[in-house]
């Protein structure tokens, strides 16, 4: 599946695409798996009076088995949204509500994606005490760090299972143990994680899980909230009961049928496309760092995503930068930040200036990176700032 042409003087040759922590193209595979469900078979899953609505409950329970297995839960454990940030809403917001009679304290990162962070600043509005813990300058937090600040009428931490800026990884496992100790539940942002590290929800004492289909090869406006069992959260959309109560509308089933065919290839592929993106990303940052002087990387490099680099470009204007690199897609922060013209808030959390923050570049490779595509964007990226630094 070619994403760009480089070929000499084609004026219609689109860019390297290093952008995939924004989105990922929808694989073919399952493209093709959707592609029924829009119009041979369009049945509301709800309807459950003739064939139309069997065949859609069907593929829904079939995505929801496969989806389960990537994460290891039980189907019945799925709730299917619009996307991680509606899972998001409906994890921390539904804890709050269902739980604010017991506590109201609530521990989480600062530099969580939006979707957690305007959550948490919405409950403030309405009483919650939220306690954003300040990473070291290599992006981790500790397990001390949240046990520190735990306090008796905590209910919930929520912690990113990977960054989406800087992809390191945070110590999950141990951080929800300590939660769990304190009698508070733990959620994990796991939308850039899941399809890309092995993650066993009861095994890393995950009790609520959010995730999005187009980070792995899904299509987009389809999500899940995994729910573990015993865990009770608030709706926060009412009307008809749907998802076992917990999110109602009407299911968005050729979205469903993409999510769970997504998952199934990422449980087959993802020991061997880590690998090869490892290798690639490493060729990628190695040549840079060595190729142009005054560089570094951003955040821990043991711990992190093996798809994703950081690369601050120290003496060179940020803005010109992304401007004069017309032939690679890549970012400075956040897709869902991008439009602000503020500089990364999570690279300032790391201790950046202003300037090092606005010349940094987030570079996420995918499935469909090719080796020539790691070649041109080196060649590239050297070429435009030797060419800004004089």
């Amino acid at each position: 599946m070619a994403l760009f042409s480089q070929k000499n003087n084609d004026p219609m040759r689109l860019p390297v695409y290093l952008d995939y922590n924004a989105t990922t193209p929808v694989d073919p595979r399952v493209l093709e798996t959707m592609l029924p469900w829009f119009t041979e078979q369009f049945g509301n899953a709800a309807s459950r009076t003739h064939l139309y609505g069997w065949t859609a409950e069907e593929a829904v329970a079939t995505a929801r088995k496969q989806l389960a297995k990537l994460v290891h839960v039980t189907p019945k454990e799925v709730v299917f949204t619009s996307g991680a940030t509606e899972a998001n809403n409906l994890a921390i917001k539904g804890v709050f509500e269902k739980k604010s009679h017991v506590g109201k304290h609530i521990i989480t990162v600062a530099t969580e994606h939006k979707a957690v962070l305007d959550t948490c600043h919405h409950l403030e509005q309405l009483g919650a005490e939220i306690t954003y813990l300040v990473p070291a300058a290599d992006g981790l937090i500790t397990p001390q760090q949240v046990a520190e600040v735990l306090r008796s009428d905590t209910i919930l931490v929520s912690v990113m299972y990977a960054n989406n800026e800087i992809g390191v990884i945070q110590p999950i496992r141990d951080i929800a143990e300590v939660a769990h100790q304190a009698g508070a539940l733990f959620h994990t942002d796991a939308t850039q994680a899941v399809g890309k590290l092995p993650i066993d929800m009861p095994l890393e004492g995950i009790d609520l899980l959010s995730l999005s289909a187009h980070k792995l090869y899904g299509p987009k406006g389809i999500g899940a909230l995994i729910v573990r069992s015993g865990v009770e959260i608030a709706s926060q959309m009412d009307g008809g009961g749907h998802e076992r109560g917990r999110r109602s509308g009407t299911l968005n089933v050729p979205g469903i049928v993409g999510l769970g065919k997504a998952c199934e290839i990422a449980q087959k592929e993802m020991k061997s496309e880590t690998a090869r993106l490892a290798e690639l990303r490493n060729h990628l940052e190695s040549e840079i760092l060595s190729k142009v002087p005054d560089t570094f990387v951003n955040g821990t490099t043991p711990h992190r995503l093996s798809h994703l680099t950081n690369i601050c470009f120290e003496n060179v204007d940020g803005e010109n930068l992304l401007l004069s690199l017309r032939d690679v897609a890549v970012s400075t922060g956040s897709a869902c930040t991008s439009a602000s013209v503020l500089p990364s808030y999570v690279l300032k959390i790391l201790g950046l200036t202003d300037d090092q923050a606005y010349a940094s570049l987030r570079m996420s490779l995918g499935r469909f990176t090719t080796e020539e595509e790691i070649t041109f964007a080196i060649h590239h990226i050297v070429e435009v700032v030797e060419k800004m630094r004089g």
